[in-house]
């Protein structure tokens, strides 16, 4: 089953990447972001990449710059993600042939990333703007335009951002912190698929 869950890893060290992305897959999540912010990110990325990459798409999250972009091509990353809403990063995610999901939180920031090729929107920061938030947006966005709520978006309250458009979630502090053992990794996961099975059945 292809869930629309991003599993964001930040200050995950290179050590526990293949691991963890292999737990990852095993709990039903087949979508994996290593934020730059986090120690030899482009390392982790393509330890990831050559463990699992057959199976996942692995990317970058926290993207600001065109020569980050090329850096996740480079370490045979296919997925970018950005906080915030920047053109030329779009643009150039595109080039290099890897999925853009750049951050927005306003309907000016949305269609500026749409117009600039984006595959789809990271709602940030979610709790902010909440699932009431959202719906004002949908109203003006294309139907087909995909939206991640990221920030305040978990299992407590999948339904409720269903309800309110959303089609998936990043899911980073819920999942995962540093230095985390494999196994409560593999067990997070599995409690995050679950409630989202149940909120989309």
């Amino acid at each position: 089953m292809n869930r629309n869950l991003i599993a964001i890893l930040r200050g995950i060290a290179p050590s526990a990447a293949a691991p963890a992305a292999q737990a990852l897959l095993e709990a039903g999540i087949d979508k994996i972001e290593v934020p730059l912010n986090s120690p030899a990110p482009y390392d982790s990325i393509g330890r990831m990449v050559a463990a699992v990459g057959d199976h996942a798409r692995i990317g970058a999250g926290t993207v600001l710059t065109v020569e980050q972009v090329r850096k996740v091509a480079q370490a045979g990353g296919r997925l970018v993600v950005s906080p915030n809403c920047v053109p030329e990063v779009i643009h150039a995610t595109k080039v290099a042939g890897m999925a853009s999901w750049p951050g927005i939180f306003t309907p000016t920031e949305a269609f500026a990333a749409l117009e600039a090729g984006a595959d789809g929107l990271k709602l940030f920061p979610g709790n902010m703007a909440g699932p009431g938030g959202l719906k004002a947006l949908r109203a003006v966005l294309p139907a087909d335009c995909q939206v991640y709520a990221v920030g305040g978006a978990g299992p407590e309250n999948f339904a409720e951002w269903i309800a309110a458009g959303a089609d998936g979630f990043g899911i980073g502090s819920a999942l995962y912190k540093p230095g985390m053992e494999i196994a409560e990794i593999r067990d997070r996961a599995g409690e995050i698929v679950r409630a989202y099975d149940a909120a989309v059945a």
